[in-house]
């Protein structure tokens, strides 16, 4: 996944003449991160809430600057923030330079004297143990707690100990794993700085972390408890297996419990310090009883209603039994829920993540969230006949949650025909959510009202009527040739720009922009749908007319190098520029040696050489239109930014085999194919004359109507790039009247806020905003297949697909045949180079990154079924492909040698060499 430059972290100007070296931690809110670091800031919003956290004070960023001016660090620190995240050679010699530099002073005299004061007052002069605690500024944030990253230093006693742990955890803020862990949260070394807390130690008999979610399934209002005799330092670091609870936070009820053998204590020792014990198994008793489980529970929720999220808590219980909160974050990991989320779990509502469907794990923009809420518009015009009363706003079940889009599928779900549907349809476009629902509805909470289909079947027969979708699959399916010439004619008026005059004003620009989708995708769902959906039906009855006379890997045959598809051709049409491209060695040298960023300014520029200038903008001219994450109406289109396919043709140019270039093998799978389906249509008439007849139709209609599956979304896309173009005067305009920042900000507002913006509202600040929540989003790597309204998500509790036996995955065949090679694991097809014959490996992918389709050797995706876009493709290029591999990008490294078997979807892992 591509990451875009994240903005500093902003942190106020400190002037150690006037801001105060010590705050206590009544003194501290949330509010003061700049101050005190994320650590301090939570220990003082506690404290102030009224929470038993144990007392102490908060030596501030200010004391750090301080330090940081005597050990010279502004120079070290400029120079690591422009070194690569990926470099971690130098990272870890900057880290280690700092860490010596700060080892190195004498603590300042004025901090010396602060922090002897508050440790006299808050010790009452006597020589007390505390906790000495990191509290970082890039630390606890609601999307990253970089918890642990920071050191601790436990039963510190006196002063002179004290202040030497407050030098060591300052230098701590440079550890390895602190500034790899930062750098790769893209947070600037140079907006850093670290605060130190000094709290009274708790001697506890017990301690442990408190998870007020779940935070393996993600599901809220189910606390999670690890325990373990002694400090909290056991179980925080991993050193231990802790007792393990799982409670219901609403009722109370321990819902699992597991003992911990805690053979580890950590306990403090005299005179300071603190040293861990080995114990006898101690697997024989909890060390916590159930009214202790549940008062931590209580504590919990009272912490998370306090901050409005799920938190992440630390906690001590003392030899008195009193228990103290010693620390406080939220839970960074959990996916966010949507915003009108059922508050009870009784009402479970089911999220299908269309984005992740569509193999698009960013975020969506809002305007282009927007596009589909109008789409549902469409939908309801479809079911209804008419639009609900704000087509903007679209219908309910479309689901914006983590700037993603989703599709609440609760309704269908409780529907006996419509959760029948909706598995059908999961199976052939992702295998692993069809097992996930299958597992779903059997959940009491999602019963059918009925179990009979006919109420169902009765409500969908007036709108089948009103829309005569089922005559227009029966034409398509008698006249073939005709339906696609209405396709044609439909790709024309797509193509055609808009009529307003040049100067029209941004009313009448967004007026447009909403007409033109809602009139636009209603004629792609009336023209292209019906079509699509008679060759996806004729492969479904072929595939069951040939059971016992066909194999699955024959089947698939009749499926290559389909005629029709705009994907193929478009992929086809890049390998013929780069034929082009080949015979003028000069402008292949240019090519292979130019970055493609570099060449993508000299096409707009008009300066790359005629034949590379001419043959582009030629293939732009057609699919211009295109983009990667292709659904997201926000992001420029090809036509915009050809860096994408100016990587691509310099990957073309590495295949030099001819036997191997794309088009002879497309050539060669079309005559396989035809070969094939002459083969089944004999063995078919050895069963009967009409039998044969009905054989050979469908195989037809399959070769002349299946490939324009791909042509709803080709031509949604067409239209979004249409509609850009009427967005983009409106954001100028916006912009030069001082209501957004830039031209472009316009796709991160929404339609209806484009409206009040023209009307004169300004919205520089909620682009900044959400800018700004946009780059956190994108370094989000997992992201959900179905989601749950009570946060769990299905996929954690309920493997679909587990491995065979050790470097063995497995999947859901999509395109058969056997292929042995290199593996590649790409996250974005952006810049991404794959050599002639390694096996692609993805997380899931859209037509964008088809053309890495024809050099790779296989295919491999975590997403997907048999009918998902990659199969479809692998297929068509007759390359063995297995999709819905849980865990492939992680499970399968660069470089490994791996065996794809298409046919059974296996693939094998070979162990590395040595």
């Amino acid at each position: 996944m591509q990451h875009q430059e994240q903005q500093p972290m902003h942190i106020k100007t400190i002037d150690p003449t006037h801001d105060p070296l010590v705050l206590t931690f009544h003194e501290i809110d949330a509010s003061m991160l700049a101050e005190v670091g994320g650590k301090a800031a939570n220990l003082g919003e506690l404290t102030r809430a009224g929470f038993p956290v144990p007392t102490g004070f908060c030596l501030t960023t200010t004391a750090y600057a301080l330090a940081t001016r005597t050990a010279e660090l502004e120079p070290l620190l400029a120079q690591l923030a422009i070194v690569p995240a990926t470099d971690s050679t130098q990272l870890e010699n900057c880290a280690a330079l700092a860490r010596n530099k700060l080892l190195a002073i004498s603590v300042p005299p004025e901090i010396v004297e602060v922090v002897t004061q508050a440790y006299h007052d808050f010790a009452a002069g006597e020589s007390i143990p505390v906790a000495v605690r990191s509290s970082a500024t890039a630390e606890d944030l609601p999307f990253a707690s970089f918890a642990g990253q920071q050191d601790t230093y436990l039963n510190i006693v006196g002063i002179e100990a004290l202040l030497d742990a407050v030098k060591r955890c300052w230098a701590s803020l440079w550890t390895d794993r602190a500034v790899s862990y930062r750098a790769s949260n893209k947070i600037d070394p140079r907006t850093v700085r670290l605060a130190v807390v000094i709290q009274q130690m708790v001697e506890a008999s017990v301690a442990g972390i408190l998870f007020t979610a779940n935070p393996l399934t993600g599901r809220r209002h189910q606390a999670v408890i690890d325990a373990n005799p002694g400090l909290g330092e056991a179980v925080v670091s991993g050193a231990v297996n802790p007792d393990h609870f799982v409670v219901n936070a609403d009722t109370g009820e321990i819902l699992a419990r597991r003992l911990g053998d805690k053979r580890l204590t950590i306990r403090s020792t005299p005179g300071g310090g603190t040293q861990r014990v080995d114990v006898a198994d101690q697997q024989d008793a909890f060390c916590l009883t159930d009214e202790q489980v549940q008062a931590l529970t209580r504590l919990g929720k009272q912490v998370e209603a306090h901050y409005g999220v799920p938190q992440d808590t630390e906690w001590a219980v003392d030899s008195s039994g009193y228990l103290w909160l010693t620390q406080a974050r939220p839970i960074t990991t959990l996916f966010p829920l949507p915003a009108n989320v059922p508050t009870v779990d009784d009402d479970l509502h089911v999220y299908l993540s269309i984005s992740v469907l569509q193999g698009v794990y960013r975020p969506l923009t809002p305007m282009g969230v927007q596009a589909f809420r109008l789409i549902s518009s469409v939908a309801a015009i479809f079911a209804l006949g008419k639009p609900p009363k704000n087509p903007v706003a679209g219908l309910p079940f479309v689901a914006n949650i983590g700037q993603r889009l989703f599709l609440d599928t609760t309704p269908l779900l409780r529907n006996t025909l419509g959760r029948e549907v909706i598995i059908r349809i999961l199976q052939g476009m992702e295998a692993q959510s069809a097992v996930i629902f299958k597992q779903i509805v059997t959940d009491p909470r999602l019963a059918a009202s009925t179990t009979s289909k006919w109420p169902t079947i009765r409500k969908i027969f007036p709108i089948a009527l009103r829309t005569k979708i089922p005559l227009l699959i029966v034409r398509s399916l008698l006249r073939p040739e005709a339906a696609r010439k209405s396709i044609a004619h439909l790709e024309t008026y797509l193509r055609q720009p808009s009529t307003l005059a040049a100067g029209a004003s941004s009313t009448d620009l967004l007026d447009a922009f909403e007409h033109r989708i809602l009139l636009g995708i209603g004629r792609v769902a009336h023209t292209v749908l019906p079509t699509a959906l008679a060759g996806m039906g004729s492969a479904v009855l072929a595939t069951r007319l040939l059971k016992r006379i066909a194999t699955p890997d024959e089947v698939q045959t009749v499926l290559r190098s389909l005629p029709h598809n705009p994907t193929t051709e478009m992929d086809l049409s890049l390998w013929a520029l780069a034929q082009q491209i080949r015979a003028d060695s000069a402008v292949v040298d240019k090519v292979r040696t130019t970055p493609p960023e570099q060449l993508a300014q000299a096409y707009h520029g008009g300066q790359l050489p005629p034949l590379l200038q001419q043959g582009l903008a030629e293939f732009l001219r057609t699919y211009g239109h295109r983009a990667v994450a292709e659904i997201d109406l926000g992001l420029a289109r090809w036509s915009e930014d050809p860096t994408h396919i100016l990587g691509m043709l310099a990957n073309y140019l590495q295949l030099t085999n001819p036997e191997l270039a794309p088009n002879v093998q497309f050539e060669r799978g079309a005559q396989e194919a035809e070969a094939m389906v002459v083969e089944l249509t004999q063995r078919a008439r050895r069963k009967g004359w009409f039998y044969g007849k009905l054989v050979r139709f469908n195989l037809q209609r399959i070769r002349e109507l299946t490939g324009i599956r791909e042509y709803p979304k080709y031509c949604f896309i067409l239209l979004f790039a249409h509609c850009r173009e009427l967005l983009w005067p409106v954001g100028e305009g916006l912009a030069l009247a001082g209501r957004l920042e830039k031209a472009e900000d316009i796709f991160f507002i929404d339609l209806a806020e484009a409206r009040a913006a023209v009307a004169g509202q300004d919205f520089r600040a909620v682009v900044h905003e959400r800018r700004a929540n946009y780059e956190q989003e994108m370094g989000r790597r997992h992201i959900p297949r179905v989601l749950l309204s009570d946060g769990t998500e299905p996929e954690a509790e309920h493997r679909a697909l587990v491995d065979i036996t050790e470097g063995t995955l497995t999947g859901a065949p999509a395109s058969a045949g056997v292929v042995t090679g290199i593996a590649r694991v790409i996250m974005d097809p952006v810049g991404a180079r794959l050599e002639p014959g390694e096996i692609l490996v993805a997380p899931s992918t859209d037509p964008g990154w088809t053309p890495l389709f024809l050099t790779a050797g296989g295919l491999v995706m975590e997403m997907g079924g048999s009918m998902s876009h990659g199969s479809v493709v692998a297929r068509e290029y007759g390359i063995p492909a297995v999709v819905g591999v849980h865990g492939a990008t992680e499970r399968i490294v660069t470089g490994q040698r791996i065996t794809v078997d298409g046919s059974n979807g296996v693939i094998i892992i070979e162990p590395a060499e040595g």
